[in-house]
């Protein structure tokens, strides 16, 4: 049984883009990205961890959560349960995919001092151990985007579909995802989700780049909103609780 913190899949279509730089990402992309930002960041890790980790995914899955790779290789990170990653559903979680690539990132000696290559390959013990290198640009663009205090530096835009299931179950199942990845405290309302503020703008980023993901229409804190055709704007959104508004 699917649980409810592992919304029912759909092919996401959206876009979304870093301001301030060329890069453009899939729904999937962004999303993927975010989960993996904000594993490091409830784990207290510095920047630096969250953009080797980027960096990594990007070489081994470009941060697309794959059902497929070399042998028995998985996931966004291709973590291969035979070589003690994980049971196949475990490496194909982000969250927990993630959260062992940071487990293996901090068991490294000067991991935050070593080239980022050199740092993620000591994790990964890839037959290219340069290829990750090639990524550190976008890894750190991306990085900042996503753990800005500010809003505005990660938009998504996606064309709204019909959403399927009861109102109810789709909300609880939003609150759920966002007490497992970000560690924030919820609360329901009819066709919304609050987020306990301190989850800040890092959270509200989260929200913007799993809205496709997770059907919603917008995302509102502190005096910006976010829409899914109109952007960011101004708005009268108070800074007492990050909302996220499903779609009807």
């Amino acid at each position: 049984m699917r649980s409810l913190e592992d919304p029912d899949p759909v092919q996401l279509t959206g876009s979304c883009t870093v301001a301030g730089t060329d890069l453009t990402l899939t729904s999937e992309q962004a999303s993927s990205a975010a989960t993996i930002a904000a594993v490091g960041r409830a784990r207290g890790l510095p920047e630096r961890a969250i953009v080797i980790a980027l960096a990594t995914a990007q070489q081994e899955s470009t941060l697309r959560n794959l059902d497929y790779g070399d042998r028995d290789s998985l996931g966004l990170f291709q973590q291969r349960p035979s070589q003690g990653w994980g049971t196949p559903e475990q490496v194909t979680d982000p969250v927990y995919a993630a959260g062992k690539f940071y487990d293996g990132l901090v068991r490294v000696r000067n991991w935050e001092s070593l080239r980022l290559t050199d740092a993620a390959q000591r994790v990964q013990r890839s037959g290219y151990p340069e290829a990750y290198q090639q990524h550190a640009t976008m890894a750190e663009q991306l990085t900042a985007a996503l753990t800005a205090a500010e809003p505005g530096r990660l938009t998504c835009t996606y064309e709204p579909r019909a959403p399927g299931g009861r109102l109810s179950q789709r909300t609880t199942a939003v609150a759920a995802a966002v007490e497992r990845e970000l560690g924030a405290a919820t609360t329901e309302r009819f066709g919304a989700v609050e987020v306990d503020p301190a989850a800040g703008w890092p959270g509200v980023t989260w929200a913007v780049a799993h809205a496709e993901r997770l059907g919603l229409r917008s995302v509102s804190f502190a005096g910006s909103e976010w829409t899914t055709g109109g952007g960011w704007t101004p708005s009268d959104a108070g800074a007492d609780a990050v909302r996220l508004e499903l779609s009807r």
